[in-house]
């Protein structure tokens, strides 16, 4: 009855255009994880290096970002969500670069370290910039800017991976990867028209200049002032619970860090990016041999991923957190079901039948889509909302940091575990652990839609999370 008397409320362009550039942040690590993808096929030609060796390539950023992700809420906290922004781009550039022009194996990992502090810090600042200038009634589209702009990042790397797969092995990979310096430095230079994130301001007693911003990213006056005065008042509150801290935390702080923790652990152990990294890997067992081939197939993965996680940030705002969520989920868990039985089929069979690589093709492009729909963008919106004021950077970074942890161990062990228990074995696994989480969603993430930051607060202050503004 409700999502029936909903109106879409009208976007403020000017929070919009902010969210916009602060959300091409993200679009490095998307493309970074599309053009790996195929970069990894020429890389372990040209440099000759092993299947475990690929897994430590792979894998590396994602656990290096750990060192981004760590230090950027207290960065955040000491020079701002705007500098911070620039910061992730500039280091990703140096690292862009590194990987570009690297000679050899060694020099490709410092690479991927030094792109993976970059990426680190993006994955947090990004979203919490987003949350913290949007007004309430539109923060959960705006909030998902950050996923849409990975899986924009995803069909680039796709798009450049296919263009430049016809080129020699000892050049295609490098240009796949240091071509990530281009959208750098147009990002760090872009961030610098942004403005400072008021409730950042509030913090640092400057009032006045946040309330210059509310007033543009906000549609009245009135909007304005109110906003202002709830992120006065939430600032007041922290400060007269500054006891309270992320290693001694409150109940209701206790219950936002297990549901932030949670989803980010399952939005990786969910096996979406080592999916995305390996599905080459993958269509080649079932039996797609031609290179191009391989590629083009994960355009059409990159395509799917980008309309669906649009359409899921266009009704955030409308239908809400849980009910995508849960969907997301539970198509995920039947997508990766059924890739592990068209898997499983043709391990068992010498020659591949068309229909079961059609089949493995259809089920792969619906465990992504569901992903976008639902894990993707709902993870960074729901991280960067519930968090109170003073401890949003701080505790965003360890959701993050989290996030980016679970993501390096299962992208450095797919393929390694694949070689145990098969590809179809490890998607079997892969469907168990989001069911788990579709019940740990379900029980433990209240609904967030519509409620200013300062109000998300209570929703974990019942001692029934479950009953508290569920639906």
């Amino acid at each position: 009855m409700e999502s029936q008397q909903w109106q879409r409320p009208r976007l403020n362009k000017y929070a919009l255009a902010c969210a916009l550039l602060a959300s091409t942040n993200s679009i490095l690590l998307g493309y970074d994880i599309g053009v790996m993808s195929g970069a990894a096929l020429f890389i372990k030609e040209d440099l000759k290096i092993s299947s475990v060796q690929e897994e430590i390539l792979v894998g590396s950023l994602n656990v290096f970002s750990l060192i981004g992700s760590l230090a950027s809420g207290k960065t955040s906290d000491m020079i701002g969500r705007r500098y911070t922004i620039v910061l992730a781009a500039a280091t990703f550039l140096i690292g862009a670069l590194l990987m570009g022009l690297a000679p050899s194996y060694p020099f490709l990992i410092a690479g991927r370290v030094v792109a993976g502090a970059g990426v680190g810090f993006s994955l947090m600042i990004a979203p919490v910039y987003t949350a913290e200038i949007s007004p309430a009634v539109t923060r959960g589209f705006l909030s998902s800017l950050p996923e849409v702009f990975i899986n924009v990042g995803i069909l680039l790397g796709y798009i450049v991976n296919y263009a430049l797969s016809g080129l020699s092995p000892r050049i295609n990979w490098r240009l796949m990867l240091g071509a990530a310096a281009f959208p750098a430095v147009a990002i760090a230079a872009g961030v610098l028209a942004m403005p400072e994130s008021p409730r950042w301001l509030v913090m640092k007693g400057r009032a006045s200049d946040a309330k210059k911003v509310l007033r543009r990213t906000s549609d009245s006056e009135e909007e304005s002032e109110r906003r202002l005065e709830e992120i006065t008042k939430a600032a007041a509150a922290a400060t007269e619970n500054s006891k309270t801290s992320l290693l001694r935390p409150s109940r209701p702080l206790r219950r936002i860090l297990v549901a932030a923790i949670g989803i980010n652990f399952f939005m990786q152990a969910s096996g979406n990016d080592a999916v995305v990294y390996y599905t080459p890997e993958v269509f080649k067992a079932a039996g797609i041999r031609n290179r191009r081939g391989l590629v083009g197939v994960t355009v059409i993965m990159g395509l799917a991923k980008t309309c669906c996680v649009l359409v899921s940030a266009l009704f955030l705002d409308q239908y809400g957190r849980r009910p995508l969520l849960l969907l997301g989920s539970m198509g995920m868990v039947v997508s990766l079901a059924g890739l592990g039985l068209g898997s499983k089929f043709l391990e068992a069979r010498a020659r591949k039948p068309s229909w079961a690589i059609a089949l493995c093709v259809v089920t792969v492009c619906a465990d992504v889509s569901f992903f976008s729909i639902g894990l993707g963008p709902i993870t960074w919106v729901y991280s960067s909302e519930i968090f109170p004021m003073r401890l949003r950077a701080q505790g965003t970074s360890l959701a993050v940091s989290v996030n980016r942890l679970v993501s390096g161990v299962v992208a450095m062990t797919f393929l390694s575990v694949s070689k145990k228990i098969s590809f179809g074995g490890t998607f079997f696994v892969l469907s168990g652990i989001m069911f788990l989480g579709t019940i740990f969603f379900y029980f433990l993430l209240p609904e967030t839609r519509g409620k200013s930051l300062e109000e998300i607060w209570e929703l974990f202050e019942s001692k029934d999370v479950r009953s508290k503004e569920m639906m």
